[in-house]
Order: structure tokens, then sequence, then C-alpha cells
């Protein structure tokens, strides 16, 4: 069946070849049809980003996925190089900036915090959503839609099973996103996308 939808994923994880759970998750969905996984750091190791060519990327698929380790309440350096660089004024966004109008981005966020140590009084003050606001407001101001994020919590603390059982569920989203079979109205009101399949 031909997706109704194309997915890149731009993975930024500086150690993916060390990482439990980043590695496992693009392993689960990178033979889906319509899917095209691109490893950033193996791409980009001197930060010497093609602008031309991820601009291509973008405007070739339909969902751009950033994936990512949680890095001190943020991304690795080499994701804000890549949106300074590749969303430029005039392609992204500006007046005559709508280029990626339209299209949908989401977060997948892999953090060693349990999920009720952020935005919490003794833990981190801040909710995922919240420190994730960055990204989403890129996102609008290149007119695209943000999904909610796929985290994955607890990582330090995860057994090979449950790592596994998370990639199954973020194959199911992924899965999902490819087929168009989220209702847009259910989907925006979930905190995590991981939550619509639960």
């Amino acid at each position: 069946m031909v997706p109704k939808n194309k997915i890149a994923i731009l993975v930024f994880h500086p150690l993916l070849h060390k990482s439990r759970v980043n590695s496992l998750l693009v392993n689960a969905v990178k033979e889906l049809p319509g899917v095209n996984p691109r490893i950033m750091y193996d791409l980009y190791p001197d930060f010497a980003i093609d602008v031309k060519e991820e601009q291509e990327v973008l405007l070739n698929h339909d969902i751009i996925i950033w994936q990512h380790p949680l890095y001190w309440y943020s991304s690795p350096s080499l994701l804000k190089e890549w949106t300074d660089l590749v969303l430029e004024h005039g392609f992204a966004y500006g007046r005559e900036g709508r280029a990626l109008e339209g299209k949908k981005v989401m977060s997948v966020i892999s953090a060693g915090g349990r999920r009720n140590n952020y935005g919490s009084v003794e833990g981190v003050k801040f909710s995922i959503r919240q420190l994730l606001a960055p990204f989403e407001q890129t996102v609008s101001l290149c007119r695209m839609d943000y999904l909610p994020p796929f985290v994955t919590h607890g990582t330090h603390l995860m057994n090979r099973e449950q790592i596994e059982k998370t990639a199954e569920t973020y194959a199911s989203v992924i899965q999902g996103l490819l087929e168009d079979s989220f209702r847009e109205e259910e989907l925006l009101q979930k905190e995590y996308i991981n939550d619509i399949i639960l």
C-alpha cells in the first residue's frame, strides 16, 4: 500500500552507535515504505550542512521528525546549526517564505528523567512541552503544524524489553502518520503522541 504521507526522520544523536534507545527507534521504522531516515551526524560530522540538499529533503516530505536525546533541556548542537542554516528567510519564513506551509513537524525525544519528574516542584520545573516551546515556535513561524512529541522517559532505567516495547509503540505512531489515520482533533489534545497508542 502506498502511504499517504512521506516522512523524513532527521536523527541528531552524536553517538547513535552507543545509544540504547534512539538506535532501536530508528531500526523499528527505517524499512517502512515512505520513511526516509537521515543520520545527521554521519552526514555532517564537520557541521558543514548542505543547505540546498536539506531544503530539498523538506520539500519532498509531508512530515518532518527531529529525533534526538534531550541535552541540557534542549537538543544536540547540530540540530541548532541545521535550524539556523536550513530554515532560511525567504524559504521557510518571511513574506515570501512559504515553501514549508502546511507540513507537519514532530519531535522525538529521549530523556533520562521519568515523566512525573518534569513539570514538578521537586524535579524539573518545566514540562517537556514547555521545554520544547522554542521548537514549536520555530515550526509556527514557518507556517507548519507542530504535532505532540513522542517522548521516551527514564531511559537510564529501561531494560531491553522495555526499550523494544517503546520501539513497537513508536512504529505504530509512524505507521499511523504514514496512513494519516489519526484524527487531528484528538491528536492535538494529547500531551505526547505516545498517549494516542496507549
